[in-house]
């Protein structure tokens, strides 16, 4: 069956149907494209998984920051992200899997910097180099992964790739626990620290892998098709929903209950060892239920979290809800995969990049509005996170049980059959 012809497709027209899919890039011995995307996710995670930790007690001990100051924060995070659609011109110059590494030698520096600068001003700076660096490496790496992984393992093989950085993630919270509590580490050092073991293994990928072919030319244009609609839709919920757990959930463990960065980091500690352990399971699950049936559990459960966060007031339930939500957004597996068993091969790198900008339009004013909600009602916060996640169990509703190109929504499925 032949999709039906896209009516927006910019900078170059579709060639669906014709194009020639290349086999499944292989290695020899370990030296495979799936151990690469593990150590990628790795070391970004040894970085941005310290970042994380240190950034909400940082902002509050050494620069005074407020419910508003940290929400103008994480907005200026997310502008790179609102910018990942230019990733694909870098593609004129570069090749993905080199771009990916340039991505993470700026996430590296920007951390590596950020205590050297202890003011608002440096905070904002080097956030933004930091985020420069993880945005456009994201892109590149799910780009990358959905072009690497075959179709039938694709979604056992992402939990893989979590659970490896799981363990990075282990790692570096362990360290940062341990910092806290045995040694007097200041701020800039465990900076420095997290930046610096990035900046490591970069070299050390570049100096032992080899440069893997995309399994199918990418096409080097902004790519937009009125049949990945439902993609489009899910990804933007996803992003406004998200900014509520990254930004809200860990800065009301430490506003109102007071946590350490080291109580901070044995919590992450906690959650990144339990995903360590169940991510090759959600994984395996993805791929028995179904991309439509994940969905709808992730969303449903994310309501009922996001509801209970808004009335919580025992600091053990927080961290409990923390948990499950972290573990719910694993299942979002079940979106990357419904988009490649629906995408054109050679649609892949742009669509990724173009997917990254929808994804950040709504995060990148909702941390600067919410946190001034924030001030007023942070009941009202997690309940507007309630309403986003009802919005997007709607849009897994049409996700087709078995989609594919031309089956992209429940309606083309059920046309299709009769």
């Amino acid at each position: 069956m032949k999709p039906e012809p896209p009516s927006l497709d910019l900078i170059q027209p579709p060639v669906f149907g014709s194009t020639v899919v290349a086999a499944v890039p292989q290695g020899t011995g370990w030296r495979t494209p799936a151990v690469l995307l593990m150590l990628m996710a790795a070391a970004m995670q040894l970085t941005f998984a310290a970042w994380s930790a240190l950034q909400y007690n940082f902002a509050h001990e050494m620069l005074s920051f407020t419910g508003r100051e940290i929400g103008i924060q994480q907005s200026i995070r997310e502008i790179p992200g609102f910018l990942s659609f230019a990733a694909v011109f870098f593609l004129f110059a570069f090749r993905e899997q080199t771009f990916a590494m340039i991505s993470l030698v700026l996430l590296g520096l920007g951390v590596a910097a950020t205590g050297y600068f202890p003011t608002a001003m440096g905070f904002y700076i080097t956030t933004f180099i930091g985020s420069v660096g993880y945005h456009y490496y994201e892109t590149m790496h799910q780009s990358l992964t959905l072009q690497w992984l075959p179709k039938k393992t694709a979604a056992s093989t992402m939990g893989k790739i979590l659970a490896v950085a799981g363990v990075a993630q282990l790692v570096a919270y362990g360290l940062i626990f341990v910092a806290g509590q045995l040694f007097d580490l200041s701020y800039t050092i465990m900076f420095v620290i997290a930046g610096g073991t990035t900046l490591a293994m970069v070299a050390f990928m570049m100096s032992t892998f080899p440069t893997f072919p995309e399994s199918s030319p990418q096409r080097k244009a902004l790519i937009v098709r009125k049949r990945y609609w439902l993609y489009y839709a899910l990804t933007f919920m996803a992003g406004a929903r998200r900014q509520i757990f990254l930004v809200f959930a860990s800065w009301m463990m430490i506003e109102r209950f007071g946590y350490a960065f080291h109580d901070i980091a044995a919590l992450f500690f906690v959650n990144a060892a339990i995903l360590m352990v169940t991510a090759p399971f959600i994984g395996k699950l993805v791929e028995h239920l179904g991309d439509r049936r994940a969905l709808l559990i992730e969303y449903a459960g994310l309501a009922i979290v996001f509801t209970t966060y808004a009335f919580v007031s025992s600091a053990w339930l927080a961290i409990a809800l923390y948990i499950l939500d972290h573990a719910l957004f694993a299942m979002a597996i079940a979106k990357k995969t419904y988009f490649q068993k629906i995408a054109d091969p050679g649609d892949i790198a742009g669509t990724t990049g173009v997917a990254f900008t929808i994804n950040h339009i709504a995060a990148v004013f909702i941390p600067v509005a919410f946190g001034l909600l924030w001030l007023v009602s942070p009941a009202a916060v997690f309940l507007s996170g309630t309403a986003m996640a009802l919005f997007s169990l709607a849009f897994a509703w049409l996700v087709p049980n078995a989609p594919e190109p031309g089956i992209e929504t429940i309606w083309k499925e059920r046309t299709a059959k009769t």
